[in-house]
């Protein structure tokens, strides 16, 4: 009887720590677009990408809500919440990065949320960084542009980093 109980309480202690670790998981909850857009610099830091823990995402969910309908609101957006146009948006960053040829030494990825994009990587220099950042804007639906690339890849990123 005290081996079954000792196995129970093994096996609840067990279950209780996966759960802990299945809530402190961070993964792309928002399902915000996060995609690679260039590849041509080997050892560029690789960003992390829009993740949140369970707690984390319950945090930003009524933040979300308030800053996504409020474009709507207030006129200047056609859908009913500014995240709807993240999933059209980043592609199209895709393409006229693409399109645009200029970009093929670097390594770039592109994050959109409530129609800003987030530029990380890495680039050669400081006025590619600032061109790419100048073509992202003229996209149609783009409020803004973050850019945190950095210039060649050595030194601390501007942004959070895939742990290994």
């Amino acid at each position: 009887m005290a081996r079954y109980r000792a196995a129970l309480a093994l096996a609840a202690l067990l279950a209780a720590s996966a759960f802990v670790a299945a809530a402190d998981e961070r993964r792309n909850v928002f399902g915000d677009p996060f995609v690679q857009l260039t590849r041509g610099l080997p050892g560029c830091p690789v960003p992390e990408g829009p993740l949140y823990s369970e707690t984390e995402a319950r945090e930003a969910a009524h933040d979300r809500s308030q800053r996504g309908v409020s474009c709507h609101l207030a006129g200047r957006c056609r859908l009913p919440n500014a995240y709807l146009y993240d999933k059209e948006i980043v592609p199209r960053v895709g393409i006229a990065v693409e399109a645009d040829g200029r970009y093929a030494a670097t390594s770039v990825w592109a994050l959109g949320q409530r129609r800003v994009v987030w530029l990380k990587g890495c680039v050669a220099t400081a006025d590619e960084a600032k061109a790419l950042e100048q073509l992202v804007r003229q996209i149609d639906d783009v409020e803004g542009v973050v850019n945190e690339l950095m210039i060649g890849t050595t030194g601390k990123p501007p942004y959070r980093v895939v742990v290994p």
